[in-house]
């Protein structure tokens, strides 16, 4: 009987830190139960190195995430949907860009506020965006020179 009780002892353990991992990582990814969110609507040029669930960030801050993204057949932008938790009201002339965390890092979306005294309310668009930039391209306008020097003409 003693070898039973232990054996329940142990298996109870381990249980309660399989639980308690589980709640730390969704505390870690705010997945509380207890925050809302609210919805807001932005249209990228290219949405290239973000998807659904990527962090949006405020001053370095994880305050939301990307819960959509869909090509716009009218204009061909894609049309972003972000959750942004309750209690941060954002001036509505704020801007929405597309960052990199450097160079081998990934990237997120980040918000930065404007100086409007007016918010932005549920599912309002956040007109002021800026897409990712392609590291590639910028390599390529490096090696194959700036563009701005004139061609030698030969004599």
């Amino acid at each position: 009987m003693a070898e039973n009780t232990s054996e329940i002892i142990a298996g109870a353990a381990v249980l309660a830190a399989a639980i308690g991992f589980l709640f730390y990582a969704g505390q870690s990814a705010g997945l509380s139960r207890g925050s809302g969110s609210y919805a807001l609507t932005a249209s990228f040029r290219s949405v290239e190195g973000i998807s659904v669930g990527t962090d949006v960030r405020l001053a370095g801050v994880k305050v939301g995430s990307v819960t959509g993204l869909a090509l716009n057949p009218e204009t061909y932008f894609a049309d972003a949907t972000i959750s942004v938790l309750n209690g941060i009201a954002l001036p509505d002339d704020s801007a929405l860009l597309i960052s990199s965390e450097g160079l081998l890092g990934g990237n997120f979306v980040e918000l930065v506020p404007g100086g409007s005294l007016d918010n932005l309310a549920a599912w309002d668009e956040i007109e002021d965006t800026q897409g990712s930039v392609s590291l590639i391209s910028l390599l390529m306008k490096f090696v194959g020179g700036s563009g701005d020097q004139k061609p030698k003409v030969a004599e």
